[in-house]
């Protein structure tokens, strides 16, 4: 046997010091052996953004004019790589000319969904300088989401450097004018070549981008929602706090029903109590007057079946800076919601995300019935609420560079 084989040899190699120890030849052995099995004299390499290689794309792509701009259609001339092997670590980081992948058919990410990804934004000031939103963010959720479905970590400050180098690199590609940005897509896969189930033993991060404009190109458009409980999107527990590929998927057949019924997206709903949880790919979130009398914003709190969102967070920061109305963070039920619509107590509700910011709620139908959520009643051309409106601006205003913002939210690139 291999071992045995191996355990003679180090008794062999190491007789004249073995008959000077006090050890027996055969422990001697072992201590050897356990040495070259378990041991390393270098820790594994980590990302390491002074590493990078830069080898752009000679073959430039045409731009498109910002109103020809469709969410995901088009991408840059360049993407950002770098690969991970168990033992040796990560590799070094290249931006090269923007292609298909070469993975092997048996590539655990096509068998096994060992795949997960961020959304951010890259942003142009009026000064012509390149603004990432609250990277450290995606980069932490990003470490999360990996590790969730056993892939490797990774340093998040040295991801943020390489992406600032894409971003220069492909610079270009940032269109001008509030609403615009570069969608940045990344991602990291498990490229391990088995059919065996356990955690990957290669992996890959790739950047991608993608120039978008606004999501509502002729303003709000307030969105119809079919509440849903027979399918459910996440539970405790699961993974439904991760931006995994395996969130995903098995939600476009409910929101293909829900589109054929009328409906733009579905109110997810958990529990035998019809518990509130996301709307579509987006955090909810409700403003009303709760039981108390209280000016109440309120989304579902993080129990491990939310997805912890940027935008959800800075909403509620600045909610809370603001000062203005309770900010709450808990479980709401539809019959919450439904003996607040009766009773007159809904005054806005909205979905929040990156590719959005906020998309206002005009309609939920839940149990046969509809509940009609009031927009604006000051303008009823307007398809959005003061607060919708307000906090789509704010943060619209950081991302831009024309407010400061809170530290650390706006990173000059």
């Amino acid at each position: 046997m291999f071992v045995n084989r191996v355990m003679r040899q180090a008794i062999k190699v190491n007789h004249a010091f073995t008959s000077a120890s006090s050890l027996s030849p055969s422990r001697q052995a072992a201590k050897i052996l356990s040495t070259r099995f378990y041991s390393s004299t270098t820790q594994p390499a980590p990302l390491d953004a002074s590493k990078l290689q830069i080898n752009p794309s000679k073959n430039l792509k045409a731009l498109q004019e910002n109103n020809q701009l469709v969410f995901g259609k088009t991408f840059t001339d360049n993407m950002l790589i770098v690969e991970w092997e168990a033992g040796k670590g990560w590799g070094t980081p290249q931006i090269k000319e923007y292609g298909k992948l070469q993975l092997e058919p048996s590539a655990v990410v096509f068998h096994y969904s060992f795949e997960c990804f961020e959304g951010m934004k890259a942003y142009k000031d009026k000064n012509g300088k390149t603004r990432l939103f609250r990277p450290d963010l995606n980069m932490a959720r990003f470490n999360r989401s990996a590790q969730r479905i056993a892939l490797p970590g990774f340093d998040g400050e040295e991801l943020t450097k390489l992406i600032k180098e894409f971003l220069k690199v492909d610079d270009r590609w940032i269109p001008k004018g509030r609403g615009y940005s570069l969608y940045l897509r990344p991602t990291m896969i498990g490229t391990q070549e088995s059919l065996g189930v356990g955690a990957s033993n290669k992996a890959m991060i790739f950047v991608i981008a993608s120039p978008v404009g606004p999501y509502f190109p002729s303003g709000f458009n307030a969105v119809n929602l079919l509440a849903t409980s027979e399918k459910v999107r996440a539970w405790p527990g699961g993974t439904g706090d991760a931006k995994i590929g395996g969130n995903y998927a098995p939600c476009i057949k409910p929101q293909l029903d829900a589109n054929k019924e009328g409906f733009q997206q579905n109110l997810w709903l958990f529990g035998h109590d019809h518990q509130v949880t996301e709307v579509g790919t987006m955090n909810c979130f409700v403003y009303w007057k709760n039981e108390q009398g209280e000016n109440e914003l309120v989304t579902p709190d993080l129990d491990g079946s939310i997805l912890p969102g940027v935008t959800r967070d800075s909403i509620l920061s600045l909610a809370r800076q603001w000062g203005e109305f309770k900010v709450s963070e808990r479980k709401f039920t539809m019959k919450d919601l439904v003996k607040a619509d009766k009773e007159g107590r809904i005054i806005e509700m909205f979905g929040a995300g990156t590719a959005c910011i906020v998309c206002p709620i005009k309609k939920i139908h839940y149990d046969g019935q509809d509940i009609h959520v009031p927009l604006d009643p000051s303008d009823k051309t307007s398809q959005a609420g003061k607060l919708t409106k307000r906090i789509n601006n704010a943060i619209m205003d950081i991302q831009y560079g024309d407010v400061e913002g809170p530290k650390g939210w706006s990173v000059v690139v």
